[in-house]
């Protein structure tokens, strides 16, 4: 099972960070490769279950399920559903820890999924950077104190 493993620290207090990311709908107000994003059923995009329906840049299609949220452990865990990518079982964790010293923000995300072996590396390159990393950097850049 591949997995994949992104961390970064993102010059901005946890709250300002966390503020960006707990709205489960707001991918394309700080993710560079999101074009627009919703809501199913007009649900709260805080609501574990919610799934949101959203566009890459290029057209792509995916569609996500949020499986878990905690305000007080600063994390979001959800699974692909519909996806362009080779890939099934996909499940994400995006989880913030306060840097005290500093007051900056420590970002993790991990994913695990099942693929065939010929595409697994590229995928977790690409998932790597283009996705988890691309993320952190638009929130340093959008976020700095």
């Amino acid at each position: 099972m591949p997995r994949v493993y992104v961390s970064s620290v993102i010059e901005a207090p946890i709250a300002k960070v966390w503020d960006k990311i707990r709205d489960f709908n707001a991918l394309p107000r700080w993710h560079p490769r999101i074009r627009d994003s919703r809501i199913e059923n007009g649900e709260p995009s805080d609501k574990v279950g919610c799934v949101r329906d959203f566009n890459l840049q290029n057209g792509d299609r995916i569609r996500e399920k949020l499986l878990g949220m905690s305000d007080y452990d600063m994390f979001c865990t959800y699974a692909i559903l519909e996806s362009p990518m080779p890939l099934t079982d996909y499940v994400a964790t995006l989880r913030l820890t306060p840097v005290t010293d500093g007051n900056v923000t420590f970002a993790e995300w991990t994913a695990e999924f099942e693929c065939a072996d010929e595409v697994a590396d590229e995928l977790v390159d690409g998932i790597s950077t283009n996705v988890f990393q691309a993320g952190f950097s638009a929130l340093q850049r959008n976020l700095v104190v």
